[in-house]
Formats: C-alpha cells, structure tokens, sequence
C-alpha cells in the first residue's frame, strides 16, 4: 500500500529521518517501527512476557492460582460469572495504568490463569481481559488529554462530568453481554469446557507466598501511581521497571527457596526465552500492523471518511452519530484508536458550532468509540499482545468481542443522545 501511494503521488507518513530517496523510505519505514515498538512498547511487551514465563517456570502463577480458588470456590459453579466481574475491576486499573497493551499483559500474568482454572475456555478469559481496556477514560491518557482539550476542559474534570456518567452504564451491560456471548459462542463453536480443578486436587510445590509475584507488577505500580501519593516527593514507575523490579524480588525469593545459587540463576534462562518468543512472535506483528495502518493512511482512508462525514446532510445527532461510528469502524481497520480520534477530533468544535451541538456532547462518544474499535481489532497492539500469550488466535479474539462491543455501542448512542440528552 505504500509503495502504490508513492505510485499515484500520495506522500507516505512523515519519517524521523528520511533517507533522501522516497524508494528507499519504504524500508525506513518498517526501520523506525521496529525501533519505536522494540524500544517502547515492544520492549515492554517482551519483560512481560519474560515474566510470565519465569512465573510458570518457578510455579509462582499455580500458587496464584491455589490462593485465587479459595474465596472464588463459591462461584466455581458460575465461572462465566466471574469472567464478566473481571471487567470493571479491571477497568478500575485501566485507570490507574492508562496502557491497554501494558494492563492486558499484566491481566494475562495474574487473573488468565485463575479463569481457566475456574473451567471457561481460553479465549472466553482473555476476552474479557481485552474488554477492560474498551473505555479509554484515564485523566492522563492521549484522548481524553486531547478530547478535554479540543472542548476547554480540565481533563479530570471532563473524566469526573462526562466519562464517568456514560461509562458506569455501559459497563455494566458490557458485563451482560459477556456473560451470554461467552457462555453462547463456546457452546456453539464446539469448545469443550475447560475441567475446573478443585482445590482439593490443585496442590502446589512451592510456598504459597509465591502467589503475590504474578501480581506484584501491579501493585507495584497503583501503588506508585500519580493518583497515591505515599511520599512527598514524586515517584515515577512504568510498566517495565515493575517487571524487572519484580523478576528480581522473584529470584530473591528462589535463591531463598533453593539455597543453590548455581541452580536459581539457570533458571533466569527461562526469562530470557520468554522474552525472545514474545518478540518472535508478538512485535514482528505488531510491527507489521503499524505499517499496514500507515498503507492504509497513505492511500488517504483517514482523510477520505473525514470529508465523506463533512459533505452529508444530516442534522447535528445524525452526524455526531456518524462520526462516531466511522471512529468505531477507522479504529477497527487501523488498529489505533488515537489516529482515529486525533483524525476527527478536530472538527469536533467547528461542527458543533454550526449543527447547534455542545462540543462535550458531541465529542464524547467518538472519544469513547475510538477505543471500543480498538478492542475488536485483529491488528490492534493489545489484542495482538494478549492472544499472542494466551495461546489464541487474535481474529477469533476481534471476532468474540466485535458483538458485545457492536450492542454497546448502538446503546451508548440511544442512551447518550435519545435519552439523556
């Protein structure tokens, strides 16, 4: 796709650092990917990945698994119920976490295991994993910086009148839904039901204490987020630096264990391989994606779907709803909800202006469409990511979400327009 757009004279995106000849762009192109997703976001991508394996290999995510079973015992009979309470639960920590690739890992190191363990299938528990990163409402995330900024909004205050009013509703029905389509599709596509294992027959060799490192990331970082503020000076944790913080706490924890030195530290080996297979596997397709999605807004698709919502001739709900589904559609093609978003998001002031509009009410559905999309995504970096770990394809994990998120979405347009106004 990039090399027809240079064909019929369209220009390719902006690189960093062209190399002076637009045919040997094409390949800086897929050079700078790699560097921005290997160094960033794929680096990450790889510790998380590390670290679920390390986990697995010293048994920490069975002793997770054991503890986990205990108080969810009582609901061992309804595991698909659980599935769906994971979902504002991990919206709350989308919150605090603001990446939906990093949470999504993270989910999968911690509560995937305890889900399956419960007796649904793999990609009913990593559906709903992906569904927890579905509403992009975090004070400091990309679009709701750019969406309270585009209207003359603080961002929490934004977050605390708008997000939150519209979002607590619909997740609430993304719950439903996910309890239905899961519990429908399995049976439909023949998936025969995972063997819940009773904690009486779940015994684990290692202490039980182990059970805090699959989830110690996390603590690590909502503990240290902007919004605790335990010291009087500023802290700053991402995502990676909790992962190698808690791989080390893990290897204390094994050499206390073990009491061989030799034997802890060629078990590191397992890290490593993690992290080596993630890249195999999970960059080289996210790397892929991201070029794909730069093809696509080469050959002008963005611009296109812009002036079609531009030139038609509907009333000011018609078109809000318009723009918003076309964000909804942009972001499933492109696999980002920001270039989506920041394509139309703009236009949001001077049309709302005009069709008689508040620039808030028009703007925060297609705000909130932009990450729905994302979610029912093949080459979205999130789904890519979690499907890859969990052992599932991420067409069939698109295809799973793409009818709760469709039904939300057609409710989140009633509700906000029709009737609360």
């Amino acid at each position: 796709m990039l090399t027809i757009a240079l064909v019929l004279g369209f220009d390719i995106p902006e690189l960093n650092h062209s190399t002076g000849l637009k045919g040997f762009d094409l390949f800086k192109v897929i050079q700078e990917t790699f560097s921005s997703k290997g160094a960033g976001v794929g680096l990450m991508i790889m510790t998380i990945g590390g670290f679920v394996a390390y986990m697995k290999h010293i048994k920490a995510s069975d002793a997770l698994v054991y503890v986990s079973m205990q108080p969810l015992s009582i609901i061992r009979k309804y595991p698909y119920l659980a599935t769906s309470l994971v979902i504002p639960i991990g919206q709350l920590l989308f919150i605090c976490t603001s990446s939906a690739t990093g949470l999504g890992l993270l989910l999968v190191a911690s509560i995937y295991p305890v889900l399956v363990n419960l007796g649904v299938s793999k990609l009913s528990a990593v559906s709903v994993i992906s569904a927890c990163t579905v509403f992009d409402m975090d004070p400091a995330s990309a679009n709701t910086a750019r969406a309270a900024e585009l209207i003359g909004m603080n961002n929490v205050m934004y977050f605390i009148e708008n997000q939150l009013p519209l979002t607590i509703p619909l997740t609430l029905l993304l719950m439903v839904l996910y309890y239905f389509s899961n519990r429908y599709f399995d049976k439909k596509e023949g998936v025969i039901k995972q063997e819940a294992v009773n904690k009486e027959d779940f015994k684990v060799d290692v202490p039980l204490i182990y059970a805090i490192l699959p989830v110690l990331p996390l603590v690590l970082l909502i503990v240290f987020s902007k919004y605790i503020q335990l010291f009087s000076f500023s802290v700053e944790l991402d995502t990676t630096t909790a992962m190698f913080m808690s791989f080390l706490v893990a290897i204390i924890f094994e050499l206390i264990r073990q009491r061989n030195i030799k034997k802890v530290f060629a078990s590191v080996k397992a890290f490593w391989e993690g992290m080596g297979k993630v890249f195999a596997s999970v960059i080289t397709l996210i790397v892929a994606a991201e070029v794909f999605s730069r093809g696509l807004i080469s050959l002008g698709f963005i611009d296109a779907l812009v002036m079609a919502s531009q030139h038609l001739g509907f009333s000011g709900v018609g078109i809000a709803i318009l723009m918003t589904l076309l964000i909804f559609a942009a972001s499933m093609l492109i696999g980002s909800g920001n270039v989506s978003f920041f394509s139309f998001g703009p236009l949001v002031p001077s049309i709302a202006a005009k069709v008689g509009l508040s620039e808030a009410s028009m703007i925060l559905p297609m705000q909130l469409a932009s990450s729905m999309g994302r979610a029912a995504s093949p080459i979205a970096g999130v789904i890519i990511a979690i499907s890859e770990i969990a052992g599932v394809s991420s067409f069939d994990l698109a295809r799973r979400n793409l009818i709760p998120l469709s039904v939300t979405m057609v409710f989140m347009l009633v509700y906000h327009f029709f009737i609360i106004g």
